[in-house]
């Protein structure tokens, strides 16, 4: 098998910016079609190569890669996830990413969290809580040292 051929099948063929899946069958010079990137647009960084759709992959570019909180979510001051993933990969510890008016919707973006993160970073043990917090309830994301 090839490299991207071996990514994808771990990835389970979705790509890691955008979490939308990518057709195996699509050309690799299709804008949604497959292709090997890393997670971050540090060349000197020791990242594992991950599946990306080609669009993606050329958006990121050399600019740091975004992902984006779902618009379904209702969080306040939402934490940047690629800067969070690379805190907790380092450290461990928790980290509180977002604050919500309702605990409904704080455990929503908990759910989504917890699944976004087992592919974003796969083979960190996360765990997303819902503390409440001065009015509000505090969505945090935890891990353990690797």
């Amino acid at each position: 098998m090839t490299l991207l051929d071996d990514v994808a099948e771990r990835d389970g063929w979705r790509c890691w910016v955008c979490d939308e899946p990518v057709d195996p069958d699509m050309s690799v010079n299709d804008p949604r079609g497959p292709s090997v990137d890393s997670r971050t647009a540090d060349r000197k960084a020791k990242v594992t190569e991950r599946l990306a759709h080609r669009a993606c992959n050329t958006r990121k570019g050399a600019v740091q890669v975004v992902i984006p909180w779902p618009d379904s979510l209702y969080v306040v001051e939402p934490a940047p996830l690629i800067a969070v993933a690379e805190r907790l990969e380092r450290k461990g510890g928790r980290e509180v990413v977002g604050r919500c008016p309702t605990k409904q919707d704080a455990q929503d973006a908990a759910d989504w969290l917890a699944d976004r993160f087992s592919r974003l970073v796969p083979g960190m043990p996360v765990t997303a809580a819902v503390e409440p917090g001065g009015g509000q309830f505090l969505v945090v994301l935890a891990a353990s040292r690797r």
